[in-house]
């Protein structure tokens, strides 16, 4: 048998006993012209199409991811029916099957494989996380009869043990921020103002400075002086604890390094102000200590320094506003008087100024938030504000007002959450200002539930 087949195909004729196989071989010359699209099918009619949905799984994920898949190929607008096979006779062909469609408006998350569908099962979105809202009001205001109306003085301080010390006249108070008991803890006498106080870290020694140029400190357990410290030509106007030492500043022009444990009534004098000090911050590493005056300065000494190994000039007025981050390491922001009305912020490790922040108003206090990257600035004239900014955006999160007379005082609360300011309208109020610690799910205790208005005394 000889069969030889050519090297070219060529079309056979089919045989009687072969089937017939009919191959399409196209011409040489022909061009072949072909394209594709994918129409949009967001308009059609799939309950006539035989479209099954998957079956039921034994898992409810598989389920889920079904549901994700076709809404991301057809569309959330599409409803799916069970599969059916419609009556010959009552089959109606939508116009709308294969049919070119303008295109559709459609947000950039339908766009997403997993779609922005909340009615899926399974599926949760997290939702815009909305603005912290600052309440406007205080929650309690307190009459302080007596209260001094002197932006150069610090009459206000919170303890680590939830105790506020206020310096009215010539006597200290307690009141304890649990129970709102008031004491007094001492008086001075007719002879004498009190002009500053200042707590110990451990909250149970109070240092009061007064008129006379003297340092007492107290112990507030058992309510008896200690010790008294002089040193000072002049009154006392602002104090300062770090971890083992106690300064003061005077209208004396001078700083006072004190230690408690000493015999001596102060182991170091700083000078370098020429003029009054009314403003003293150690930071949190007690490494630090900034000091602001009158001779519109501030000053960054170390433990060891009797000379300023910083210096700051750019404030054009009193410097008194002072605080230390607690987040970031040697930020330093202050604030001027009435001239300046500016809150500058420094970086201490490489001495540069950071930022500078006209807030239109004298700026008599600051203070960091403990729980965020936040701070309060309290004002003077002439809009006797407080302002809570966002840092280091400085954009504003609220202003509260509500004191007649400047906000000269400001003390936080050893939770971080609350704020007290003083005015010369002899009134105190507590402001819940910041946010709790993240890992704080409590309401704070500092009696945020005590409403209405009292006696200090």
């Amino acid at each position: 048998m000889n069969n030889h087949q050519s090297s070219s195909p060529e079309p056979t004729t089919p045989s009687s006993k072969t089937p017939s196989l009919n191959y399409y071989h196209p011409s040489p010359s022909r061009t072949i012209y072909s394209d594709r699209f994918i129409p949009s099918r967001s308009a059609s009619n799939f309950a006539l199409f035989p479209i099954s949905s998957s079956s039921s799984s034994s898992s409810s994920s598989s389920a889920n991811y079904t549901a994700l898949l076709r809404n991301a190929l057809f569309g959330s607008d599409l409803g799916f029916l069970p599969p059916t096979t419609p009556h010959k006779n009552n089959i109606s062909v939508s116009r709308n099957i294969f049919r070119f469609k303008s295109e559709t408006r459609q947000s950039l998350h339908s766009l997403s494989p997993f779609g922005v569908d909340n009615q899926l099962p399974g599926v949760t979105h997290r939702p815009a996380k909305a603005p912290r809202i600052v309440p406007r009001s205080p929650y309690k205001v307190l009459d302080a009869p007596a209260l001094q109306d002197d932006f150069y003085l610090n009459l206000v301080d919170w303890s680590s043990h939830n105790v506020l010390a206020v310096g009215l006249g010539n006597c200290v108070y307690l009141l304890n921020a649990f129970s709102s008991k008031v004491t007094q803890l001492c008086d001075l006498g007719v002879d004498d103002t009190v002009c500053s106080v200042g707590w110990a870290h451990q909250g149970t020694s109070l240092a009061v400075g007064t008129s006379s140029g003297k340092v007492q400190i107290w112990d507030v357990v058992s309510c008896k002086k200690v010790r008294t410290m002089e040193g000072h030509r002049s009154r006392v106007g602002a104090l300062a604890w770090s971890s083992s030492m106690l300064s003061s500043g005077s209208r004396d022009k001078s700083v006072l390094q004190r230690d408690p444990r000493a015999q001596q009534d102060f182991v170091s004098k700083l000078n370098g102000h020429k003029s009054e000090v009314c403003g003293l911050k150690w930071s949190h590493d007690n490494r630090e200590l900034a000091s602001g005056g009158n001779d519109n300065r501030l000053f960054v000494w170390n433990q060891h320094s009797t000379q300023p190994v910083l210096k700051y000039c750019e404030h054009t007025a009193a410097v008194k506003a002072i605080a230390w981050s607690p987040h970031l390491y040697g930020l330093l922001a202050s604030g001027g008087g009435t001239a300046d009305r500016c809150i500058r912020f420094w970086n201490t490790t490489t001495n540069s100024h950071l930022n500078c922040m006209d807030t239109g108003s004298q700026v008599c206090n600051l203070v960091w938030s403990k729980n965020g990257n936040e701070l309060v600035s309290t004002h003077g004239y002439s809009q006797n504000q407080i302002i809570v900014w966002r840092y280091p955006s400085m954009s504003k999160l609220a202003t509260l007002t509500g004191h007649t007379y400047r906000v000269l005082y400001l003390a936080i609360s050893p939770d971080g959450q609350t704020i007290v300011t003083g005015a010369g309208d002899e009134t105190l109020r507590f402001w819940n200002t910041f946010p709790s610690p993240k890992s704080q799910n409590r309401e704070s205790k500092i009696g945020a539930s005590s409403f209405g208005r009292t006696h200090i005394r």
